[in-house]
């Protein structure tokens, strides 16, 4: 929501207002400092959780980009979540010698997940309607031999001071060239390349290639994307392989009712320009160019390398 607020033109009456602090999540952190410098916002308070889990915190003090805060002094039995160590290609659980998790050092991205105990309201995790998707959410001997823990999905990284960012989500990644790109690190990147507030990333499927080549969707309501600008941006800033191989440019975003991208219906568009009215463009070297049918069957075919 504060990223539509952002995009409304500035007046004066934006800091007449008696409001001290805002409550919510997923405020970006590219947006954040200059949302509370603009409406002259005292904190925000952001917070992790979802309906299901049992894995909540908050950022206390309003540490820019943090979701949460739990430094490694306070013991598991006051504050029973943490982070542990999972395969980049997998997200499964690396395990020690005794067949125990590994918590992450300070600076290490891993997966959240918040201990189960059925005698606490707060810490239990009663699960879904459907078993099957209520075990695979529930790990077993996580720090100790019978103990069993919630998992979240998400990937989140602490710092040396305990606060948590968030990093990515397990289903927002996608793997390119033998690298696993974040889709919330492209997106970000975008975000400060152009200026834009409204930017999906995600990984198509492309014939005869592994993986999935990265696309981004950008909604350019004014028409004042320059793609030159952009490819030089995301040559300075990214890895070959976390360059978006597609551009897709977007009047609007189509969003959910609470304010999410519809990523699933954009990705499943693909890059035809025969289905998609929107202007595409296709990596050509260091700029892009526009996709034009005959491009697409040469990419298809496999005469372009991309």
């Amino acid at each position: 929501m504060c990223r539509y607020i952002m995009a409304t033109p500035c007046k004066p009456e934006d800091s007449k207002h008696c409001i001290r602090m805002m409550l919510g999540n997923g405020m970006r952190s590219t947006i954040w400092k200059s949302f509370m410098e603009r409406f002259k916002i005292g904190q925000v308070a952001e917070f992790y959780g979802s309906t299901e889990g049992n894995a909540n915190m908050i950022n206390p003090d309003g540490q820019i980009g943090a979701v949460g805060c739990f430094p490694r002094c306070v013991p598991r039995s006051l504050l029973p979540i943490d982070l542990i160590r999972v395969d980049p290609n997998t997200n499964i659980p690396i395990r020690d010698k005794r067949g125990l998790c590994i918590q992450c050092d300070a600076g290490e991205p891993g997966m959240l997940v918040g201990l189960i105990s059925s005698s606490n309201a707060v810490r239990d995790f009663h699960g879904y309607v459907d078993k099957k998707d209520s075990s695979k959410k529930i790990l077993h001997n996580v720090f100790k031999r019978g103990d069993k823990a919630f998992l979240t999905g998400d990937l989140l990284v602490m710092d040396e001071y305990g606060y948590i960012y968030f990093k990515d989500r397990t289903g927002d990644t996608f793997r390119w060239k033998g690298e696993n790109v974040s889709t919330a690190e492209v997106e970000s990147v975008i975000i400060n390349v152009i200026g834009l507030k409204d930017v999906a990333v995600y990984g198509v499927q492309v014939p005869d290639q592994e993986g999935r080549a990265g696309m981004a969707a950008i909604a350019d309501p004014n028409n004042t994307l320059d793609i030159k600008s952009l490819a030089n941006g995301l040559e300075k800033t990214l890895p070959s392989y976390a360059r978006p191989i597609f551009i897709r440019v977007l009047e609007k975003m189509d969003i959910t009712g609470t304010f999410k991208i519809k990523k699933i219906e954009l990705q499943e568009d693909g890059f035809d320009p025969s289905k998609i009215k929107d202007k595409l463009y296709v990596r050509s070297g260091k700029e892009y160019v526009p996709l034009t049918s005959q491009l697409y069957q040469d990419i298809l075919k496999g005469a372009i390398k991309i």
